[in-house]
C-alpha cells in the first residue's frame, strides 16, 4: 500500500490547494479536517517533524526541477533531463535498456518541460530515429542513457 498526502502545504499554511489529482488505479481517499490535523501535529512532535521533513523534501524537489528545466537551453535538453529523472526514479534495467511506464500524454509532457505537444511528438520521433529510446504502448525504453546524458551536458 502506498500513501500519498495531497494538500499538506495548503493545510499547514491555510492557503487554498490549487491542484487536482486523478488516480490511475482504484484508490481509497480519506479527508482530514485542517483543524483536526493541526491539533494532531501540536500533540505529536514526531509527526510534526515528519511533516516538516516532507515539506522540506517537496521544496528541494521543486527547486531542483525549476533549476534543471529553467537552465536548459532547448526542448530536447529538457526532454532528455525529464527522461533521465524518470530513469533514476522508477526505471528498471532490462536487456534492451531502462524500461519505464509512460503514463503521461505528449501534451502533459509538454506542460512539464514548457513546450508544445507538437515539439514533444517531434522530439520523441527524433530520439527514436537516433535509437536513444523505443516506445511500445505505454512502455518507454531508454536504449542509450549515455547519449541522453550527452544531450543534457552539451
Amino acid at each position: 500500500m502506498r500513501v500519498l498526502v495531497l494538500g499538506l502545504s495548503a493545510a499547514v499554511s491555510g492557503a487554498p490547494y490549487m491542484v487536482t489529482a486523478e488516480t490511475l488505479v482504484p484508490s481509497q481517499v480519506n479527508f482530514i479536517r485542517r483543524e483536526d490535523f493541526l491539533r494532531f501535529l501540536k500533540e505529536n512532535g514526531k509527526a510534526c517533524l515528519r511533516v516538516a521533513e516532507h515539506l522540506s523534501n517537496n521544496y528541494h524537489s521543486a527547486f531542483d526541477q525549476v533549476r534543471s528545466l529553467g537552465l536548459s537551453h532547448s526542448a530536447s535538453e529538457k526532454l532528455a533531463k525529464l527522461m533521465l529523472e524518470w530513469c533514476a526514479r522508477s526505471g528498471s534495467e532490462t536487456e534492451k535498456g531502462i524500461s519505464l511506464k509512460m503514463t503521461l500524454t505528449h501534451e502533459e509532457i509538454a506542460q512539464l518541460i514548457g513546450s508544445s505537444r507538437e515539439t514533444v511528438t517531434r522530439l520523441l520521433g527524433h530520439f527514436k530515429v537516433k535509437q536513444l529510446i523505443d516506445i511500445k504502448g505505454s512502455t518507454l525504453i531508454v536504449r542509450n542513457k549515455a547519449m541522453l546524458m550527452d544531450l543534457v551536458s552539451s
